[in-house]
């Protein structure tokens, strides 16, 4: 795949494009290069504009692609640039484990402790969803 994949595909380099407009340039473009095309097509340039497509056909991939263009602004803000600390996400975790102990201290290892446990775990992972930069909340 090209370095750019907005570049293969004729967009601008915009995170804000609509699903409508990266699948028409996808669309015009394979249509042009397609191998199975009677003068044969452009299999290598087929090739980049799926990978192009493939990475930008959500809003999520155009972010992601900006992100590793190095544009400025493209993710959501991360935790080391002004977003929120992991304390809060320490303080979640120290909280279910206090209250796995507590469960199991008191009613002993019981089928409901597992379920008990199994909830815990979920309200931690639901609470603090991990990202590829770090916890998102």
């Amino acid at each position: 795949m090209a370095d750019d994949p907005f570049a293969t595909l004729g967009l601008p380099a915009r995170a804000d494009l609509p699903d409508e407009e990266v699948r028409a340039a996808w669309k015009r473009i394979a249509a042009a290069t397609h191998p199975d095309r009677d003068d044969g097509g452009d299999a290598a340039r087929f090739g980049a504009a799926a990978a192009a497509y493939d990475a930008l056909r959500t809003s999520f991939g155009r972010g992601e692609a900006l992100a590793d263009l190095g544009r400025a602004g493209a993710r959501t803000r991360s935790r080391t640039r002004g977003g929120r600390s992991g304390w809060r996400l320490a303080s979640r975790v120290t909280a279910a484990a206090a209250a796995m102990v507590t469960c199991v201290l008191v009613a002993g290892w019981t089928p409901a402790t597992v379920g008990l446990l199994a909830g815990l775990l979920t309200w931690v992972a639901v609470t603090g969803r991990w990202r590829r930069d770090g916890w998102d909340r």
